[in-house]
């Protein structure tokens, strides 16, 4: 299990936001490269996201699907990535002061992803995800409005 959390110098609101916009998908998730809402509406339960991931020339496409949400504070999502496998990622979304505490919690569930998951594997979740919740992080703050201070 890798989990990670992070500071984001905006209100749970704001972080809430990006994360209930499924368009916004494939801006802080690392290595998706599009996203767009297969079934449902976005995060609403069972609701699902098509991605895409472009390594060189290859394209590999998959699902993300909302198993459990408690908007504003929780959303636990199966990623669906083809060969590899499913994982669980749930994000947690606290109040910390005017800021928000995000944790990111992920393992695998299904495939070769939970085959051979180890150690190891959670050390490269671990940097996957200190890099998405900075992009989250980014994403959020860039979109917080102008009347809303952001620190550096």
């Amino acid at each position: 299990m890798a989990v990670r959390h992070h500071l984001i110098h905006a209100a749970p609101a704001q972080v809430w936001e990006v994360l209930a916009d499924g368009s916004r998908y494939a801006d802080w998730v690392v290595g998706t490269s599009d996203s767009r809402v297969a079934h449902g509406r976005w995060p609403e339960l069972g609701s699902a996201l098509e991605y895409t991931v472009r390594i060189g020339p290859w394209t590999v496409e998959g699902t993300t699907v909302v198993r459990r949400v408690n908007a504003p504070e929780s959303l636990e999502l199966e990623v669906d990535s083809g060969p590899l496998g499913t994982a669980r990622v749930a994000i947690e979304v606290r109040s910390w002061g005017d800021e928000s505490l995000v944790k990111v919690d992920e393992h695998p569930l299904r495939g070769i992803g939970g085959t051979l998951h180890n150690t190891v594997v959670d050390a490269l979740i671990q940097l996957r995800h200190r890099s998405m919740l900075a992009r989250l992080a980014t994403v959020v703050e860039e979109s917080t409005s102008p009347g809303t201070r952001v620190r550096t």
